[in-house]
């Protein structure tokens, strides 16, 4: 069985055909432009999907970052999406195209994605948190997608762990994502470089400061610690709250790899109780490079295993 999972970004969309034993094929990419609106950026999916051009596909699954209404297909509010508040996109594409859609909050996808084809498969607890342009977060418990009373939950990239800090995008203040995100990384440094003059770093991306981190540079070394002091606060909450038995950290500031996992660690360690010492593990993701792909259409099988599905 084949499915199409479509990785919905803001500025790239990646889609790929996926069949259940995880192997991808007929891989595609093409610009977002939400800029243009939410009926240009369905019309430029639907025709990159006719593209693909694979009778074999039984289902499209679309990870999108923002507040997603699953049973409905609708995305409720996604902060770096223009104008998108309350818009159709599972029935958009599905009447576009003629075939049974899905959508889902990207980091919810996530952790389903880990659970079916990465490291946390066989694992019926599980949170997984992506780190990229936001911060992201998927609850699993006890083998089913957590969503709460109306489907949005799980935004557990804007738990509050600095009360009064940076205006986050949500519109609040000191969210985990104004730091731990990639652009929060970038951020940071850039407000700190005044006290550093000798830093090396120069671009200011997130993958410069994590790299200078390693090497001792004294700002990124700063930021680091700043960027997982935060994580710990918020990682030691969310086993507090939902017991997990595994935690998986992907998007890209995960390519920092071993050494950001170190201080994940150490830091999440440092603000949980000793009974939950030992009951999780934090590991790094290794579909990094694919993980929306994996997710969405992992999304397909759930739905398919379950009999269950939106159609547009």
């Amino acid at each position: 069985m084949k499915v199409l999972g479509i990785d919905l970004g803001g500025t790239k969309v990646a889609m790929g055909v996926v069949d259940e034993n995880g192997n991808i094929s007929k891989k595609k990419v093409i610009d977002t432009k939400t800029e243009e609106g939410f009926e240009s950026v369905t019309q430029r999916i639907a025709q990159a999907i006719k593209e693909i051009n694979d009778k074999e596909i039984k289902m499209i699954g679309i990870g999108s970052p923002g507040s997603i209404d699953h049973e409905n297909g609708v995305v409720r509010f996604s902060p770096n999406f223009p104008g998108w508040i309350n818009v159709p996109l599972a029935s958009a594409i599905s009447s576009k195209v003629g075939l049974r859609v899905v959508v889902e909050n990207d980091a919810n996808a996530f952790a389903v994605g880990e659970k079916w084809f990465g490291v946390a498969k066989g694992y019926k607890n599980v949170l997984g948190l992506t780190l990229g342009t936001g911060v992201g977060g998927g609850i699993i418990c006890d083998d089913k997608v957590f969503r709460g009373s109306t489907g949005i939950g799980a935004e557990l990239g804007h738990v509050v762990v600095e009360p009064n800090g940076y205006l986050c995008g949500c519109g609040n203040h000191g969210c985990l994502e104004t730091i731990a995100s990639a652009t929060g990384i970038s951020r940071l440094a850039r407000e700190w470089k005044e006290r550093y003059p000798d830093t090396i770093i120069k671009e200011f991306s997130a993958k410069e400061v994590m790299d200078a981190a390693k090497k001792g540079d004294p700002l990124g070394v700063k930021v680091f610690e700043r960027v997982t002091d935060a994580l710990g606060i918020a990682i030691g909450s969310f086993v507090h709250i939902f017991n997990p038995e595994i935690i998986v950290i992907g998007g890209g500031v995960s390519r920092a790899g071993q050494f950001l996992l170190d201080g994940i660690e150490k830091k999440t360690h440092e603000n949980v109780m000793r009974s939950f010492w030992g009951t999780y593990k934090i590991v790094l993701s290794n579909l990094v490079d694919d993980a929306g792909i994996y997710g969405a259409a992992s999304m397909c099988f759930e739905e398919l295993r379950n009999d269950k599905g939106i159609t547009g």
